[in-house]
This record gives structure tokens, sequence and C-alpha cells, in this order.
């Protein structure tokens, strides 16, 4: 007779930045959990690696902006229990027209929910950040409390915190099977365990999980180049020298934001982004560049070199990572609709790392049965209306 299986309380699929929290979140509560990683950690496959992501509150919804207010805490907790920076403080500036209708309601959000936010006109805009070109009619608003992330600290902080609350990590493991039940069983390369639930945060790789299990979601994996710009003279866009993060909104040549993070991970480099990218299969990530790739680099060229004259206007150096976008931006935090003992957070469409460590906490309250600390209504598989009985 085989050996009696381990029965986890949960088991995590994916350990990217949001499984990371969510398995921090159950071993922080005694759960038993299981974090499972099919790459070898650290690695650069999905959505949560590189040095660095902007942390912000300003949105134009208001519960993205009242979630950042427990991230910013629980940000400032892993940071103490860690023992070692992870975010600094180095302002948000987001720039647009005067009249662009983003700017205005993200401003709205702002004041209604009480952040600290300062309203720059072209004038005061030159003074503060002289060597920001600004086309004629543009002006910032510039958030203070905006910043970095040290995004891989933050994952190795999480993976040694998960170990030390007595969560288990298995990394180099690929989920070939699941099967659906009280327990559900999960097979990998290596063995099968059980668990009273499970969650599912697998970036790019969902819908592989979910296809097979009934459920499909409307996500769109995409390619996103990352950039890096050469300081004509270097520091002059640096942290030390209080430059911002920033966002430009409604650019006329750029249908997407373009955003950017002080030089800090490069000596002498600025990141600076095009939010948007090229569909592709995350199996087949490191191919060659689409025709598409070159358009997103000749936008940013051109705002770069009308907006940020001190770089020099060609990338130096181009890396990838993964997007997983939903139809509406926002994500999908839910259960399965036929098993509710297996949890999906997906569709984090290029946002989601600064809002991690509530996700966290609302994946592992729906695998507890809790009742969630925020309103989900947002983030239901059931608001993509297209999605027929075929689907689910």
């Amino acid at each position: 007779m085989a050996a009696q299986r381990e029965l986890y309380d949960a088991i995590v699929i994916g350990a990217g930045i949001q499984g990371c929290f969510t398995a921090y979140h159950l071993a922080k509560h005694s759960k038993k959990v299981l974090l499972l990683e099919q790459f070898f950690l650290p690695h650069s496959r999905g959505s949560s690696h590189g040095q660095s992501r902007i942390i912000r509150r300003a949105y134009p919804e208001d519960f993205y902006t009242q979630m950042m207010a427990e991230c910013y805490s629980m940000w400032a907790q892993l940071e103490h229990e860690a023992g070692t920076q992870l975010y600094r403080q180095t302002g948000l500036l987001l720039l647009g027209m005067k009249e662009n209708p983003e700017l205005k309601i993200i401003q709205a959000t702002l004041s209604r929910q009480g952040v600290e936010h300062q309203c720059l006109s072209s004038e005061e805009l030159k003074q503060r950040f002289p060597n920001i070109r600004l086309a004629r009619g543009e002006v910032g608003l510039l958030e203070v409390s905006g910043g970095v992330l040290y995004a891989d600290k933050a994952l190795r902080a999480l993976q040694d915190a998960i170990r030390q609350l007595g969560g288990i990590v298995h990394d180099g493991e690929k989920v070939v099977e699941i099967k659906p039940g009280l327990p559900v069983t999960v097979k990998t390369t290596s063995r099968s365990y059980q668990a009273k639930s499970l969650i599912i945060t697998a970036g790019p790789w969902t819908n592989r999980l979910l296809r097979p299990l009934g459920a499909e979601l409307p996500l769109q994996t995409l390619r996103i180049n990352v950039c890096y710009w050469q300081e004509k003279v270097p520091g002059s866009y640096s942290v030390s020298q209080a430059f911002p993060c920033f966002m430009g909104l409604g650019l006329s040549l750029a249908p997407h934001h373009i955003y950017g993070l002080p030089s800090r991970e490069y000596p002498g480099l600025m990141k600076v982004c095009y939010h948007h990218g090229n569909n592709a299969d995350p199996e087949e990530r490191d191919c060659p560049a689409a025709f598409s790739d070159i358009r997103d680099v000749h936008i940013l060229s051109g705002f770069v070199r009308d907006h940020l004259p001190d770089l020099q206007p060609e990338p130096a150096v181009m890396e990838h990572c993964m997007y997983t976008n939903t139809p509406d931006g926002h994500f999908v935090l839910d259960r399965h609709p036929k098993y509710d003992n297996i949890v999906i957070g997906a569709g984090f469409s290029g946002h989601g790392f600064k809002l991690s460590p509530v996700v966290g906490k609302i994946l592992y309250e729906l695998s507890m049965k809790l009742t969630p600390s925020y309103d989900l209504t947002p983030f239901r598989i059931s608001r993509f209306p297209s999605l027929g009985k075929a689907h689910l």
C-alpha cells in the first residue's frame, strides 16, 4: 500500500512576487504551505525579475489607491523583518497636458484619498527639474510618496521569510497535472502533493494550468522591452540628484504610458520604458524581436529626444519581461467557478508588483474561506461577460 501523502493547508503555484506574498501570508498565519516554481530561482522568465519597480498611490481608481495605503505599511514591515532596504522614496512625477482627463481624475482621486501631492505648472516644473524638456501646455503632478521598489531584493527577502516561517519552497518543479477535489492533487515533474486548497499565481502560464480544469481567462501575454538609456553626463538623472520616477500620460505619439526610473541599476543608465509590448508565448519569449518591437523603441526614442535631452536617444541596454494583461487592465482575484478550493490570482497587467502585499493577503483569505479585506467586485471572473459557459 502506498505511503500516506503529506497534506498541506495550501499549495501555491508560481514563485513570482504574487505567489511569494501569498505563501508569506499563509506561513505567517501558521499554515502548512508549499510554494512551487517551475524554474530554478532566481530566474528572468516571468514578470517579477529585475532590480526595480515603481511604487505609487497615483491611480485613477479609488480602490487601488486605498489598497496601496496598506501595501506601503506591509512593504515597510517586510523591510524591517528582512533588515534590508526595499523602498526608496523619490517622488513620482506624472506629466501630461493640462487638460488631460486621466491626469485630472488621478489628481481628484489623490485629493479624495488624502494623499500628499503637488500640482506643478510648466514654469514650476522647469525650476524643479531643469533636465526635463516640456511640450507646450504640459504640466506635472508630483505624488510625494512615490518611489522605487528593489524588486529582486524583495523576492529574495520574501523567499527567505517563507522558509523561516516554516513554509517550503520547491523550485525547478514544473506542474504537469492538477486533479481537483478535496484534497486537490498537484503532480509535478518530481512527485505528487496534496493540499486542502490551491492558489494559482502562474503569470503568463495561467491558462495552461486552467484549461485542463475547464476554465480559460481572457489573458493577453505580452513581451515587454525594458530599455536603459545612457546619460550624457553621468548622474544627471540619478536618485542622488533627487530625480523622481515619472509617467508620461496621453502623449501624442504613444497610445500607452511611458514611464521612467532614476538611474541606479546600471551606473549612468536610466530606465525608460513603454507600458505595452507584443503578443508572445511565454515559452518563446526569447525569440527574435517582432517588427512592432522596433516601433516601441522608436516611440521611446522620440520621447527621450524630446523630453530628456541629457540622455542619448538610442537604448544602450535592452532586456525583456512579460506582462499578462486583462481586457480592462484590472486583476483577477477569484475562486475557480467550479472548484471553490482553487483560487486564481492573474492578469496583473504590468502594474501588480507594488500591490502584491495586499494581493497576497486577499489570495490567502480566499484560500482559507475568510471574508476578504477588500471589495473584490473589480477583480471577479464574472465581469467578463464574453466568457460563455464553454470557457467555464
